[in-house]
């Protein structure tokens, strides 16, 4: 097989796989809540797979240099996210999403041009988050509207996922790995959010949970952090893994915590 045959038909299994893989978290996070749909959203299942991908073709200097760029890149989506959901609460999906998306672009772009040190890209996701934290505190908690899925919703997130993986893909052919970590945790899973849930649910509905996957963020931050330290003393292979195992650990802690407020909240309304 000739190696353009070959590489085309890669890529055409890597963009499949991963649609797949995010289309299923995002119906599961669809039908989850606000604040469980959030955590399911912030997982890694599209910068993860895109890691994945990477690791195939180069080492793990590489990868480590990519996650640092992504950590500091982490701090774009979460500015996004407060840009979004106040934007959403007076204006429709386009308006709320190109301001989104605008806002990570121009943020991303700016973050590239400074070289990062791990504890500098640490301080700056720690400051952003101080800031856009309190105040998404009274977005958060919305009641979830009865939604009807449309036919369009799965082929749309699926296309979209694919792209954001040929970008990759073609980013890490140019053996830069800052263009890489640039591209690898774009919000694709959150965005698809913002379009799906914005014009069936109403704006409100979709900036909670938006709003909600700042804290899974946190989560993916450590990921990249975890990685970024591991990848080249321990290989790809086993800091892909405790990157993912953190990611999971936080979320599922993030979870348990929202169960314990609530089952107090209930015992407390009983007495």
């Amino acid at each position: 097989m000739a190696p353009d045959t070959a590489f085309v038909l890669m890529l055409v299994l890597r963009m499949a796989l991963t649609a797949l893989l995010v289309v299923t978290a995002s119906i599961m996070a669809e039908r989850s809540g606000p604040v469980i749909g959030a955590l399911i959203a912030t997982l890694p299942i599209s910068a993860g797979p895109a890691y994945v991908f990477l690791s195939l073709d180069h080492d793990a200097l590489f990868i480590a240099e990519a996650a640092r760029t992504s950590l500091a890149i982490n701090t774009a989506t979460l500015t996004m996210i407060p840009v979004y959901v106040l934007v959403a609460q007076r204006h429709g999906t386009f308006t709320s999403c190109t301001a989104a998306v605008a806002a990570w672009v121009a943020l991303a772009v700016g973050l590239r041009q400074i070289q990062w040190s791990l504890v500098s890209a640490l301080l700056l996701n720690a400051a952003v988050l101080a800031i856009s934290l309190p105040l998404l505190a009274r977005y958060r908690h919305v009641a979830m509207p009865p939604m009807m899925r449309r036919w369009t919703d799965i082929p749309l997130r699926a296309a979209l996922v694919a792209l954001v993986v040929a970008a990759v893909v073609a980013a890490s052919r140019s053996g830069s790995p800052a263009l890489s970590g640039v591209i690898a945790p774009f919000p694709i899973v959150l965005i698809s959010v913002m379009v799906i849930f914005h014009p069936r649910a109403g704006g409100p509905f979709a900036a909670a949970v938006i709003a909600n996957s700042s804290f899974g963020l946190v989560g993916f931050g450590l990921a990249v952090a975890v990685l970024q330290i591991t990848a080249a003393r321990l290989g790809s292979a086993i800091g892909l893994s405790l990157a993912l195992a953190t990611a999971v650990t936080w979320n599922l802690g993030l979870w348990w915590q929202g169960m314990r407020r609530r089952l107090a909240a209930q015992t407390a309304s009983r007495r």
